[in-house]
C-alpha cells in the first residue's frame, strides 16, 4: 500500500518535481508537464505512461494498474490502485512516468 505521504516524497525526490493543484487533485510536474496526479476520494495515482509502458505495468495485475476510460487511458494515462500496489511497483511505475515526461522538451 502506497499513502499519499510515500507517495509525494517520492515524486518529489525527481530532480525538478513540482507539486501544484490541478483542478481538485495534487499534480506533480516536471518542465510544466504533469506526470502524476492524486486522486484522493479514490485513494490512486494517475501516472502519464506510454502506452508500451501501459502495457507493461496493466499486464502485471489490471486490477492494480488500469488504464483511465475514455480518451486519455488511449494514450497512456493509467490508474493505480493505491490500496494494492506494492511500493517498489509504484516506485517503478512513477520512474516511468517522470522519465517519460521528463525526456520531452
Amino acid at each position: 500500500m502506497v499513502d499519499i505521504a510515500h507517495f509525494r516524497k517520492l515524486a518529489l525526490s525527481f530532480p525538478g518535481t513540482a507539486e501544484l493543484p490541478h483542478f481538485h487533485l495534487i499534480s506533480f510536474r516536471v518542465n510544466k508537464k504533469i506526470f502524476a496526479t492524486y486522486w484522493p476520494k479514490e485513494n490512486r495515482a494517475m501516472l502519464k505512461l506510454s502506452l508500451i509502458d501501459q502495457s507493461v505495468f496493466c499486464s502485471y495485475d489490471n486490477t492494480v494498474f488500469f488504464p483511465v476510460p475514455g480518451a486519455w487511458g488511449k494514450k497512456g494515462a493509467t490508474f493505480v490502485d493505491l490500496k494494492k500496489v506494492r511500493k517498489d511497483m509504484f516506485k517503478d511505475a512513477l520512474a516511468t512516468a517522470y522519465k517519460g515526461v521528463a525526456g520531452k522538451k
